[in-house]
């Protein structure tokens, strides 16, 4: 039985209340409907993914571990957050309303369609009752109120990021239809309130009661709202039956699909890139069947935000890429070849294609437009497949082709001899230790920059001399050293990749080292990430490989700044801490921060030499790349500003020191070199200095011990 009130009021609400019982059958046939258009559409879809192109990672093991995560990253809005607060609080707002108002819906159903009929009673009443009526209408209310914003920062703010070429007609009946279900059940409410003639009960209801007493403040009488709630309700229960429907075909589908996309993505993407079969016949996006269906998943789940479009520093200096059109591009295209549209090359360097070959050697592959996308897209993997179509088909730039032939020819991206590889320790006062020939605790892979330029020499000696001053047992490989791979395998060679992996690692077994010790933290990834995924075996009958190794289960690295960090803290350098006293900001490579998540050891190197130490705007995972990615480093744009040149502005107009700060501090070769060339062709030479963590450490080693000369001569103690 219903509880009663005294007076002998249910406390409960009819749901078909006004409708009939003809309305409530043709209610349940459109409902049946709409839910199996749901079911094939959800179906289609993933028939499609499974019909796609496997993948290079694992994606579906330990798979409830991996479903609980994805709940956890998408219930908190985690990521929603980066960048965005207003953002992150509009979106808990809509999803967290929106799924109150969904398990709302279910749990009537539940009551109407089962518990009722296996009973005869109802569990819709009483206190029951009234708990959801003020659940649903407080978190129906928040719903209200973040699409509310959403209009707001579409339609009068217009921000900026979301809107481009790929907005179209399908977000604004996205937004409008979630505006129309939220505000349309708040009005349904108020009419039923006031129709029944305000039951006491009803105002845990508050909203809806609010609404009912707006309308009766209008002049609507109980008799009008009795006439008019049939047609309110009807028209509520259509809209939303209709969105049900449309969910897999249109852009409500990223409900699903982004979830999806968080559940199967991979923690390492980016820092590592899938492996390419052996066989020369394998394409790699000659069509668009050629990406697989995790990629394919990536573009079902972008939701237009544009938050990597936002970020990405080749998009902020007008080169002609947008992380976000490339994604929609090919799902666009895609789209367009299951309804039977033309075919036309996947990427091409001009003409009719989907991407053209600008756009992608535009890219940096900083990985800033995969930290900023809050669906986990995996935007490299796929930039990587057109890169490497690009090489397949010998569309790429003349100066990436001459470092290809370089590398093949010399070992090197200089083209120098590799004879020449150590000349830059000429000027040293010690020898450096050939690990080749003795037994070393640490193998230090210089890298090509800190070996053939000039700029990156000195940085290179600086590092020796913190090394020999901290009597740390190391050695090079000398001319057996050549390019470790790392970026032309992000350019799309990935055959030259696997040929300096493979003689790299030959080179390693020839040696006796606990560690190896990077300069680069392109090196420090490649060597981490990358080659112990590498199938050597496969390739290793390939007479064009010229490598022994069929296997490699890798060895401990670090990154220079990693091993320095821990001398210092055990005080083989001698620092005190106050030797220098400049102002200084510093610059997070994206393959030492973005990439492999190490912050604190180069900042703590900086502190470590007494200098203040102020941050960028833009710093860690934000950090802003310097340019040099991706092949950036081997090509020239015609951009303005040039992304060094941006972040050599915000270093000195948008820190807290201002232009107060006097050295630009880096902790990485292709840093240098893009930020040397911003400081020139930005007009900052007489502005702030670029220099290295190593450079800054090894003038206050040397200020340090001028100190304890001094001190000696005036027969003070000596300083330990």
């Amino acid at each position: 039985m219903y509880v009663l009130l005294q007076s002998g009021e249910q406390i409960t609400r009819p749901t078909f209340w006004q409708i009939g019982t003809l309305g409530k059958a043709l209610f349940y046939y459109l409902a049946a409907v709409a839910i199996a258009i749901l079911a094939v559409g959800v179906y289609q879809r993933v028939s499609q993914y499974t019909s796609g192109e496997a993948d290079g990672f694992a994606r579906l093991d330990d798979l409830p571990s991996r479903v609980v995560a994805a709940g956890k990253t998408v219930l908190s809005n985690e990521t929603l957050f980066d960048r965005d607060t207003v953002g992150g609080v509009m979106h808990a707002f809509v999803m967290w309303g929106f799924l109150t108002l969904l398990i709302a819906t279910t749990i009537l159903g539940i009551d109407m369609d089962f518990y009722r009929i296996v009973t005869g009673d109802s569990f819709f009443v009483g206190d029951f009752y009234l708990a959801y009526s003020l659940v649903v209408d407080a978190m129906g209310l928040l719903f209200v109120v973040g699409i509310g914003v959403v209009l707001y920062r579409r339609y009068a703010a217009r921000t900026e990021r979301l809107w481009g070429r790929h907005t179209s007609l399908e977000d604004d009946l996205f937004v409008w239809t979630l505006f129309l279900l939220g505000v349309g059940g708040y009005v349904t409410e108020g009419i039923r309130i006031l129709g029944q003639d305000f039951p006491d009960f009803e105002t845990v209801s508050f909203v809806g009661w609010a609404v009912a007493l707006a309308f009766e403040a209008s002049g609507m009488t109980p008799a009008t709202a009795r006439t008019l709630y049939p047609f309110t309700w009807w028209s509520h229960a259509l809209v939303a039956l209709a969105f049900v429907a449309a969910v897999p075909y249109a852009k409500p589908f990223h409900m699903l699909s982004s979830f999806a996309n968080v559940v199967t993505h991979d923690d390492d993407t980016g820092k590592r890139l899938p492996g390419m079969p052996a066989d020369l016949d394998a394409t790699n996006a000659a069509s668009i069947d050629d990406f697989s269906w995790k990629e394919q998943l990536d573009q079902d789940a972008c939701t237009k935000c544009g938050r990597c479009s936002s970020v990405c520093p080749a998009k902020a200096s007008d080169r002609p890429l947008d992380p976000r059109n490339v994604i929609l591009d090919l799902k666009t295209y895609r789209e367009e070849q299951a309804a039977g549209g033309e075919e036309v090359p996947i990427i091409a360097d001009g003409g009719t294609s989907v991407i053209d070959t600008e756009t992608m050697e535009s890219c940096m592959a900083c990985m800033a437009c995969m930290d900023a996308c809050p669906v986990e897209i995996e935007h490299l993997n796929s930039f990587t497949k057109l890169n490497r179509q690009m090489v397949d088909q010998g569309d790429v730039d003349a100066n990436l082709q001459d470092t290809f032939q370089n590398v093949m020819r010399n070992g090197n991206t200089f083209g120098d001899p590799a004879r020449n590889r150590a000349d830059w320790a000429d000027d040293l006062d010690f020898d450096l230790a050939d690990a080749r020939e003795t037994e070393v605790e640490y193998l230090w892979y210089v890298g090509d920059y800190p070996s053939y330029d000039d700029r990156n020499k000195q940085v290179a000696r600086s590092l020796a001399r913190l090394f020999e001053r901290a009597d740390v047992e190391y050695g090079i490989l000398y001319e057996d050293e050549q390019y470790d791979g790392n970026d032309v395998r992000r350019i799309g060679e990935e055959y030259l990749f696997i040929e300096q992996a493979g003689h790299l690692v030959d080179s390693f077994e020839d040696c006796d080292f606990e560690k190896i010790v990077c300069t680069d933290p392109h090196s420090f990834n490649t060597f981490t990430n990358e080659y112990p995924e590498v199938d050597f075996e496969e390739f290793a009958d390939d007479p064009m490989m010229e490598f022994e190794v069929e296997d490699w289960d890798g060895a401990p690295v670090l990154h220079w700044t990693q091993v320095v960090e821990e001398l210092v803290d055990d005080g083989r350098l001698g620092l005190r801490g106050d030797e220098l006293d400049y102002t200084v900001t510093y610059h997070d490579p994206c393959h030492l921060g973005r990439y492999n998540d190490e912050y604190e050891a180069p900042r703590e190197l900086v502190r470590a030499t007494g200098c203040e130490l102020v941050e960028m705007p833009r710093n860690r995972n934000d950090s802003f790349c310097c340019g040099g990615g991706g092949g950036g480093l081997w090509m020239e744009f015609d951009e303005d500003p040039k992304p060094s040149e941006e972040r050599l502005r915000e270093a000195l107009e948008d820190t807290a020191a201002g232009a107060g700060v006097e050295k630009f501090v880096v902790a990485c070769p292709m840093c240098m070199t893009m930020y040397e060339d911003g400081r020139k062709t930005g007009g900052y030479e007489d502005e702030i200095e670029i220099v290295d963590v190593a450079e800054l450490l090894i003038e206050a080693v040397d200020a340090q011990g001028e100190r304890e000369d001094h001190e000696v001569d005036r027969g003070e103690p000596e300083t330990a």
